[in-house]
């Protein structure tokens, strides 16, 4: 996938020289979970704070889950793409999926009364309260989240 496809974010941090590691793996959470590990490492090398691996591990998975999950339909011939770099102070994922796509708005609230008992919407949830920002492509199947990380600060 070429970096310039993450323009989504709208970031002026886009025409930064730092490049994006592209990895594109099939619809199996068992490869996902490979990615997060890889992504924990950059984050720990880059002195992240334990709070800021956590929060960025927990939405990461949630977004993968959602698009092998929800997007894929679990088709292991079906891709998932992750991108993603650190730029200094901020982590930036986006990741796509193959699948029809969605709009975000349309998740009900998982924290209103009628719905507390439904599984649906938890995870994007957890997506903006632990990431700074989170946009969806147009169709939907392409979530870009970043994050401001404090390094070394706990």
């Amino acid at each position: 996938m070429p970096t310039s496809t993450l323009k989504v974010m709208n970031s002026p941090r886009d025409v930064c020289p730092v490049p994006f590691e592209d990895v594109v793996i099939p619809s199996d959470p068992a490869v996902a979970h490979q990615v997060q590990e890889k992504i924990e490492e950059l984050l720990h090398a880059r002195r992240a704070s334990d709070n800021d691996i956590f929060s960025i591990k927990l939405a990461l998975e949630e977004a993968l889950v959602n698009a092998i999950k929800h997007g894929n339909q679990l088709d292991k011939s079906k891709m998932v793409t992750v991108s993603y770099r650190v730029l200094g102070d901020l982590f930036e994922v986006k990741i796509s999926d193959e699948g029809p796509g969605f709009d975000p708005t349309d998740v009900p609230d998982p924290t209103a009364i009628e719905n507390l008992e439904r599984p649906c919407g938890r995870g994007l949830m957890l997506m903006r309260h632990y990431m700074t920002e989170v946009h969806y492509s147009a169709r939907g199947n392409s979530v870009a989240m970043n994050r401001v990380i404090r390094n070394g600060k706990k």
